[in-house]
């Protein structure tokens, strides 16, 4: 009789706890009964309690013949590829492994039976110590080997695992050492434990090779995976237990301690049992062979895998309504169900079945013709009059899969994301009525979106742009978070039908490792700055972040988007300076010229625009109309538009303004009458330099050809004012650069007075000859650059500085000391 099913409740509590697991002797009722009181039972010819057997009992064991562990709440066994084959209820265990509910017959080796008795394991002591931690270092540094940390386990030792894959380009060879399924590191009753899986070029523990058998690990052992090349020595980190007593369950991840961001450390996470004891076809062994360290081929040789004799309805009933419909125990007791409530129907009612089951017949056949497209088709559409049927569901979705995955695969590998995603759409049509296909389509979708970010930004190491690629990392790792034991499993199910997708799914694990540590150092990086971008816009200090932007370009390499949110703050700031200092036509003219790239400047911009700073709307179009005018040389329409606009809060900026432009076109009159006269060069060049070239289009045009006609004549003046901004330059440093002194009083002494006006008046008249050159289209000497550059960074560093001492000094002397240096106003 079959079991009840158990309720989701019970379910989800025996997933919480650990299990008794007991193998009670049928084929030889005189041997003891097997109990299991860890996670994990080697079953082997040599392995306990199996080698004290007689020897025609176990004859037919393997060396390495299977595992039977739990996860997730759930007894499993799986077959290591045994000469003899494992089976459970008659049917065989293959590369999957197969779930165990109590009352399952199980033989080992043809010859040795038991039945499984499963029990939840009630409360009991705690050990007073407990493993939470395992350290792999490397033994030598100049490899670039980085650190492994295990705080969770089973750890699978995998070439396909970024802690040796991004060792490809240097050390092909010796990465190709290593073997898919290498090793696993376990923990049985507190106590780490290696073992070997039967990898080519070995595992090592102190220089010895593994056999079959696990060995335990201890402080200061050295371990070797395929030769001499990944060598690292043992930590354990241990904790003593505050609670003598506690409910037993599968131990909770310690905190990790907060690492330095600046040291790179592969922090590694668990696999399962399920992944390490899926064992890989001999067409699937790339390994390359390692001559030189590989000193004992013979006792790590792996049995020639046994040919699978199941029948495909044994197999459909069995491994594919077990896996499309879950592992845990409440799903396998519904897998045995329609199993055999469908033996029971052929049974009763067998010639009924083949006269009416043309539909079903035509899956199967299709299915084992190889043609799994027309399959998955046949089966969709007969599951729309037979909703419930778990072999059909099991046997279309595995089609389907087979039939669409590889095609999908190469969509991927091609870049293709789009075609890619229309090609989960159909595969979504086509099992319409197959929920748990429809899931594991889910699954592949995940996996299209990270392949689709990784590839758009230029690979995993490309650099992490703030406010662009953050949300999508978190939402790739929220989705995987959610649920990993699920994606885990459903992962291991579509590679279990399509053999091509475990390397896909590798890569997109490796992948996910990299954004995940990303996430703690860059992401909490980019978080960290963004808190500070907002808190210095806030308190109005916005110039503070010039040397926020330096210091997290310095210290996170790969932090992109830095740029962006500079030419945000240079745009920013200068319309604060051009608000504070009243100038409408520079204003307008930057107005239409901005352009914001990141959310905190566009909010802090319409915030200002929004308030009585800003010049109103009504304002700046009508000013717009005034410079125009002006601009193509109309200054009658010019000068009567700005009366008109001389009333609010922007009058005395309009005054200003039509006061500037009444002096350049009375300048340029003066200039023309003096035309010849001594001195008319000088004041050609002293107008046209004081021009605004955006605002004075007119009048630059208009002297232009004079200008070029004093070409000489303009090049010595940039020279001299370069020459003045030298001498001034050179008479600060010798005095010495003002100092941190200087910068702390309070008060403003008559030493940073001078030392800033110094500093400022080279700064301008750098600019003033460097503007005459760039007025004239002249490529400026290397020698006056060098100048104007040392002067500016010395500006640069000291308002710096200055503005660090912002929440020391008052503002009043801050400001007014900023001021003396000159430069953006604040």
């Amino acid at each position: 009789m079959i079991p009840s099913e158990p309720s989701v409740a019970e379910m989800a509590a025996a997933a919480q706890q650990e299990l008794n697991i007991v193998l009670k002797p049928i084929s030889h009722a005189d041997l003891s009964d097997i109990v299991i009181d860890d996670n994990l039972l080697a079953i082997g010819r040599t392995e306990a309690p199996f080698a004290s057997y007689p020897p025609e009992i176990v004859a037919g064991l393997s060396r390495r013949q299977a595992r039977i562990f739990s996860a997730h709440g759930v007894a499993y066994i799986a077959d290591l590829g045994s000469k003899n084959g494992t089976t459970v209820n008659g049917s065989d265990v293959r590369e999957t492994p197969r779930g165990l509910r109590h009352g399952d017959e199980v033989c080992l080796g043809g010859e040795l039976t038991y039945r499984v008795h499963v029990s939840v394991r009630a409360s009991a002591p705690e050990r007073t110590t407990r493993l939470v931690g395992l350290t792999l270092d490397p033994e030598r540094d100049d490899l670039g080997l980085q650190p492994i940390v295990l705080n969770r386990f089973p750890f699978l030792i995998s070439k396909q695992d970024e802690m040796f894959s991004h060792h490809q380009d240097k050390y092909p060879h010796q990465v190709n050492y290593i073997s898919r399924r290498h090793a696993h590191i376990f923990v049985r009753g507190g106590t780490p434990f290696i073992e070997d899986l039967g990898s080519t070029n070995g595992t090592f523990v102190g220089g010895k090779r593994l056999d079959e058998h696990a060995v335990p690990l201890e402080e200061g052992d050295v371990v070797a995976f395929g030769g001499k090349h990944f060598v690292y020595k043992v930590g354990l980190t241990r904790v003593v237990e505050a609670e003598s007593t506690v409910t037993k369950g599968f131990a909770p991840v310690p905190a990790e301690e907060p690492g330095d961001p600046e040291k790179t450390t592969f922090v590694a996470s668990a696999a399962s049992f399920l992944d390490i004891f899926c064992v890989d076809g001999p067409s699937q062994n790339d390994d390359e062979i390692n001559t030189e360290d590989l000193k004992q081929p013979d006792a790590a040789r792996k049995e020639a895998p046994r040919p699978a004799q199941r029948g495909r309805v044994a197999i459909l009933l069995s491994e594919l309504a077990e896996a499309f419909v879950g592992k845990d125990q409440g799903s396998i007791r519904r897998a045995c169900w329609w199993a055999a409530s469908a033996a029971a129907v052929v049974g009763a009612f067998g010639s009924w079945l083949y006269v009416s089951g043309a539909s079903e017949r035509e899956v199967k056949d299709l299915f084992a013709s190889g043609e799994y497209a027309r399959a998955a088709t046949v089966a969709n559409k007969y599951l729309e009059s037979n909703p419930d049927s778990a072999e059909i569901k099991a046997l279309g979705g595995q089609a389907l899969l087979k039939a669409k995955v590889p095609g999908w695969l190469s969509m991927l590998r091609a870049g293709d994301f789009d075609q890619a995603s229309a090609a989960l759409a159909g595969m979504k049509q086509l099992s319409s009525r197959n929920a748990e296909v429809q899931s594991l389509i889910g699954e592949l979708e995940w996996m299209g979106d990270l392949e689709r970010f990784v590839v758009g930004r230029g690979g995993v190491d490309a650099p992490i742009r703030v406010y662009a690629d953050e949300e999508r990392i978190k939402g790739l790792l929220k989705q995987w978070n959610e649920d990993t034991q699920r994606h885990q499993r459903a992962f291991a199910t579509i590679s279990s039908y399509v053999p091509e997708f475990k390397d896909a799914y590798a890569e997109a694990l490796s992948h996910l490792r990299k954004l995940q540590n990303d996430d703690s150092v860059y992401l909490a990086a980019i978080e960290r700055l963004k808190a500070a971008i907002s808190t210095e816009l806030d308190r109005d200090t916005p110039e503070a972040l010039e040397a926020v932007l330096k210091e997290y370009s310095e210290k996170y390499p790969r932090l992109g988007g830095l740029d962006g949110v500079r030419g945000d703050l240079r745009q920013y700031l200068e319309v604060e300076k051009e608000i504070r200092a009243r100038r409408l036509g520079r204003l307008v003219g930057l107005l239409q010229e901005i352009r914001f790239a990141t959310p905190p400047f566009e909010a802090k911009f319409r915030a200002l625009a929004s308030g009585d700073r800003f010049p109103p709307a009504e304002l700046v179009l009508e000013y717009r109309s005034v410079s125009k005018a002006w601009r193509r040389g109309d200054t009658s329409e010019a000068f009567s538009g700005l009366q008109r606009l001389r009333t609010g809060p922007w009058a005395g900026a309009i005054g200003r303004e039509l006061e500037r432009k009444k002096a350049i076109l009375g300048q340029y009159a003066a200039l023309q009458n003096a035309r010849g006269a001594q001195g008319y060069e000088e004041r050609l060049l002293e107008f046209h330099g004081s021009l605004d070239s955006d605002e004075d289009v007119h009048f630059v045009r208009a002297t232009e050809a004079d200008v070029a006609s004093h070409k000489d004549q303009a090049v010595t003046r940039a020279e001299e004012s370069l020459s003045r901004a030298e001498g001034l330059w050179r008479r600060y440093l010798e005095a010495g650069p003002i100092d941190g002194r200087q910068r702390l009083k309070a008060a403003i002494t008559n030493e940073f007075r001078a030392q800033a006006q110094l500093l400022s008046e080279a700064h301008q008249s750098a600019q003033q000859g460097m503007r005459i050159y760039a007025q004239l289209k002249v490529t400026r000497p290397s020698r006056w650059r060098k100048v104007q550059e040392d002067i500016r960074a010395e500006l640069e560093q000291q308002r710096s500085s200055l503005i660090d001492l912002r929440h020391v000094l008052e503002p009043t002397p801050l400001k007014a000391k900023l001021a003396l240096l000159g430069g953006p106003e604040r």
